[in-house]
């Protein structure tokens, strides 16, 4: 038996867009080399002993994306929203029970709505930094959606927002670790896989050159928190740096396999 149960995992691409080095780097390649940006939301499934997926076992939702409209005041298509994307991996976002939140800019809590059964799971820093002193300045409010801000207040007053201060454990085989850097409270998610530990970095490393030359993206509250974050990324996959997966780098897509036939370019298998 098993003594940390397993999941399957799984990264859903419900948007795309071309960017440059200078867009998103603070110190750009200086050949001005194209970074382009996927948008994903990820699922965490418990399996058996067999890799079945377990029964009576519930999908994690981490991250909900964002949705067509935001994307249009953005200038980011939304061809598909990625509430509606789950049902590829047999997943009602309806019926979701647990989403756990990175942080709260726009393209990782819209589509909150659509989730009306679930528990965000969202860190103190996160939401203090959201609704607090530093929104007055537009340099920090521009990644996040007021309307979904008010939306957390919401569900919060509904008994429907679980915090976390720090590292803490949300089942048995899946926590979410307080980062920074990007903002104030992000949190990454560790999973236990049959390949081991995987991390799902979010932004705390938004390419994989974050994490694997220590470049800093172009948005940041805290850079010292930022390398940092990229150190205990690694920590928490045993030291595997193939184990943590960035949130936004295109080249995901070409690194892991189609979670099942049909889906390339929209659902890869992360474990």
């Amino acid at each position: 038996m098993r003594s940390t149960p397993v999941y399957e995992v799984h990264a859903v691409k419900y948007a795309h867009l071309p960017r440059k080095a200078w867009e998103v780097q603070i110190t750009p390649d200086p050949h001005d080399a194209d970074f382009p940006m996927d948008y994903f939301v990820w699922v965490a499934i418990p399996v058996d002993e067999s890799g079945n997926r377990m029964l009576g076992g519930k999908p994690i939702v981490i991250d909900t994306g964002f949705n067509a409209q935001v994307g249009g005041k953005r200038g980011r298509e939304v061809k598909t929203n990625p509430a509606d994307l789950l049902s590829h991996l047999g997943i009602d976002a309806r019926e979701v029970e647990d989403v756990i939140v990175t942080h709260l800019h726009y393209d990782h809590i819209g589509n909150w709505d659509r989730f009306p059964k679930a528990r965000f799971h969202v860190q103190d820093k996160e939401m203090q930094f959201a609704t607090g002193r530093h929104m007055c300045h537009g340099t920090f409010r521009h990644a996040y959606e007021v309307e979904d801000i008010v939306g957390m207040v919401r569900v919060l007053y509904g008994n429907r927002v679980v915090f976390h201060d720090g590292d803490e454990e949300i089942q048995p085989g899946l926590s979410v670790h307080l980062i920074g850097g990007h903002t104030a409270g992000i949190q990454s998610v560790r999973v236990m896989t049959r390949n081991g530990w995987l991390v799902l970095a979010s932004d705390a490393s938004h390419y994989f050159w974050g994490v694997e030359q220590n470049k800093l993206f172009s948005i940041v509250y805290s850079v010292a928190d930022m390398l940092a974050g990229y150190d205990k990324l690694k920590k928490l996959a045993d030291g595997r740096v193939d184990m943590v997966v960035p949130g936004h780098d295109a080249e995901v897509c070409k690194r892991y396999p189609a979670s099942k036939p049909g889906l390339e370019g929209i659902c890869v298998r992360l474990d």
